[in-house]
């Protein structure tokens, strides 16, 4: 006679708990990357011959000249910092690659995913990578790479359906979660390390002022209470540093912690426009998500397509072994990282391979205080003394004060950004600034395309000079329309003419008056 209940369930065997998949899992994550890969792409198009093309802010060809001088033979320099760009580069050249990148990424987003088509969108990026200089120094384009090339092995090799006869290695699922764990502490490593304001809880007072390019939220964050601020903080701690160990944990505690990263990096999202950085670390965050988890939010079809899919799913040997071997090298090349995040001195995004396979990640390391910005405005007047000067926008960083902070995330304008590091700092620093003034006393179709207007859609200016200031926003009760407030520090360049012969003198040192470029 038992002595249970009849009421009383019985303890759930091993076998009877839902099995461990990874179906939707693959199917979300390759979606997401699709649509991060289209739009890193999408900003190639647009921006990457006026930005490196041959008539371009910074030439990849020039570049990609001198890397050949300092390796000794572009074999080397092959080898050093690959790109298909090697075995020749153009403007035309540059399209292809980018066009190429962005139809495939639109493959992969509509569902249609293999190692081929995974391993090309990785090359092709890295290609771009590799001679963009300073527009691509990001983190994030190397997040993109190790993010992408995990990629390639969790795909079958030709199988590109959505649900292919293949499983997902579970191996790449845990290389998966090994990067994101590296991401988050980074990021929260390089605070506590980093500045003061971090770790006295007041980094969220000027944080969201000073950020690169804010959106209209920033503007309502800055000015929430101190107490909001200080527990923003906190909680960007305990989600960087306490978190991130739980993505190794059995499955409770493991989908908690996907939740509890995934959601942190939608509130970033929200609160500033950081690029795909933040959309690019949700990747990763998926895999501590398994199918059980999916099945309660994503459509019925997909679900039973899965299942479907794992009720005749075949092994495959192959998709083993290179989920293996991807395993050894991954943990070869995390020596670098794991020992650049023990050490003192934390690199805050460093790459340790020519491949950039693992890298390691961090972010705001160090928080401004104050916001510079350095307008560039010209004139048609003859003598700069006396003239009325008419300032250039671009498309996000902030300029006219009455102009609405955008919301353009994931979307990067690549000029933009590089504007508000050289603000921090001095034109000696910044010579492309030259160039880019060079560019603009000419009209250059190229250069005018990654601004907001042209103040001299005629005849050019005859003079550009670049005036710094220092930006608040503007207080809630102040009422006047204006998002921002400004005050003129003091000219960042002088006013600089065609034949002005210092400039002229810069420019040729830097090989800009040759015949390397268009407005000569």
């Amino acid at each position: 006679m038992s002595l249970a209940s009849p009421e009383t369930p019985a303890p759930q065997t091993a076998a009877a708990r839902p099995k461990t998949e990874y179906w939707l899992t693959r199917f979300v994550l390759l979606r997401l990357l699709g649509f991060l890969y289209f739009i890193a792409f999408l900003c190639a198009v647009n921006q990457l011959v006026p930005l490196i093309g041959h008539h371009g802010l910074l030439p990849a060809d020039t570049y990609l000249h001198r890397l050949t001088v300092h390796s000794g033979s572009t074999l080397e320099g092959f080898f050093e910092f690959p790109s298909v760009f090697w075995f020749g580069i153009s403007d035309d050249g540059l399209l292809l690659v980018a066009w190429l990148g962005l139809i495939l990424s639109v493959i992969v987003l509509a569902g249609y995913a293999n190692s081929l088509i995974m391993l090309a969108l990785w090359a092709l990026y890295m290609s771009i990578v590799h001679v963009g200089q300073l527009w691509y120094g990001f983190g994030w384009e190397t997040q993109l790479l190790e993010t992408g090339f995990l990629g390639v092995f969790l795909c079958p090799l030709l199988d590109a359906q959505p649900f292919p006869r293949r499983a997902p290695p579970v191996i790449v699922i845990w290389l998966y979660r090994w990067l994101i764990f590296r991401i988050m502490l980074g990021a929260g490593l390089i605070k506590i390390k980093g500045d003061a304001c971090w770790r006295d809880l007041t980094c969220l007072y000027y944080h969201y002022e000073t950020q690169p390019i804010p959106n209209p939220v920033s503007w309502w964050l800055h000015f929430r209470p101190h107490w909001f601020q200080k527990f923003g903080v906190l909680w960007n701690h305990f989600v960087e540093l306490i978190v991130p160990w739980f993505g190794f944990y059995p499955r409770s505690c493991r989908h908690a912690a996907g939740v509890l990263m995934a959601s942190f990096q939608v509130v970033l999202i929200v609160s500033g426009n950081l690029s795909f950085l933040n959309w690019l670390t949700i990747v990763p965050c998926l895999a501590c998500f398994d199918d059980t988890f999916w099945a309660k939010f994503l459509p019925r079809f997909l679900v039973t397509r899965a299942r479907d899919a794992a009720a005749r799913a075949q092994p495959s040997s192959a998709m083993d072994f290179a989920a293996v071997a991807l395993a050894f090298i991954v943990s070869i090349l995390s020596i670098g990282p794991v020992m650049n995040l023990l050490g003192e001195q934390q690199a805050m995004n460093r790459s340790f391979d020519p491949l950039d396979l693992v890298n390691t990640y961090g972010a705001f390391g160090a928080v401004g205080r104050e916001r510079f910005e350095i307008i560039f405005e010209g004139t048609s007047d003859p003598s700069p003394e006396s003239a009325t000067w008419r300032a250039y926008e671009f498309p996000a960083k902030p300029g006219d004060p009455h102009r609405r902070p955008p919301i353009i995330a994931p979307y990067q304008p690549r000029l933009d950004w590089e504007i508000w590091f050289a603000a921090m700092s001095s034109p000696g620093n910044h010579p492309w600034t030259l160039h880019f003034i060079w560019k603009l006393l000419h009209n250059d179709k190229g250069t005018l395309s990654l601004l907001a207007n042209n103040p001299f859609p005629g005849e050019p200016p005859r003079y550009i000079r670049a005036e710094l200031y220092r930006y608040h926003f503007t207080p809630p009760d102040k009422g006047d329309g204006t998002w921002w407030t400004r005050e003129r520090v003091g000219a960042w360049l002088p006013p600089l003419s065609v034949d002005h012969p210092e400039f002229r003198k810069l420019l040729e040192a830097e090989g800009w008056l040759g015949s390397n470029d268009g407005t000569h």
